[in-house]
């Protein structure tokens, strides 16, 4: 027999040398392959790591704000107990919260004030009725004292007659500045000639 193999065809096959000389072996890509998953598996983790770590920071910032509100409130609070070891501020309290009076005092009880504060200002401004209402109480009991205020009889002036002299200060819509100046004028009446 030659040296030379044989295929199962017949014919000869050549060394294993032109194998080799054709580009290399089938173990190349395959451990290049093995390369690059390693790599993408680290760069995963590294990920998952710095992930993880920017979570973390964010709680501990957070948790450092929670603790610096927490602090804030308990001196707060501790200021308000100081506050408590105070006579003055006690009275105080006892007079706003719970209308206590010292003996000899007499309490008194505004019902809606607000009501009134807010008819004084607009009186304090000189807006009268032509400003618009602001409604400090409820559409209904606005109503009801609309029906009361309306039950009453009105106050009525008494009627003054021709003869009689106007009440102090003039007549109704002059000053009383302007009727002593038409007085020294010589008009009596206290009317002016246009």
């Amino acid at each position: 027999m030659s040296k030379r193999k044989t295929d199962r065809q017949g014919g000869t096959r050549a060394p294993q040398d032109s194998k080799r000389a054709g580009g290399g072996s089938s173990a190349g890509p395959i451990s290049f392959f093995l390369a690059v998953i390693i790599m993408v598996l680290g760069l995963i983790q590294l990920a998952a790591t710095f992930h993880n770590y920017a979570i973390n920071l964010s709680q501990l910032n957070a948790l450092k704000n929670q603790q610096a509100a927490l602090i804030a409130q308990k001196q707060d609070l501790e200021n308000q107990i100081q506050r408590w070891d105070d006579k003055a501020y006690v009275t105080a309290q006892a007079r706003e919260r719970l209308g206590f009076v010292f003996p000899g005092e007499q309490a008194i009880r505004v019902l809606h004030a607000d009501a009134l504060a807010s008819e004084s200002k607009d009186q304090d401004e000189g807006k009268g009725a032509d400003a618009p209402h602001q409604n400090a109480l409820p559409w209904y009991q606005e109503l009801a004292y609309s029906f009361k205020k309306a039950d009453q009889k009105p106050a009525r002036e008494p009627a003054q007659s021709e003869g009689k002299a106007p009440k102090e200060g003039g007549k109704g819509d002059q000053a009383p500045g302007t009727q002593q100046e038409d007085q020294a004028k010589g008009d009596p009446s206290g009317s002016k000639a246009g």
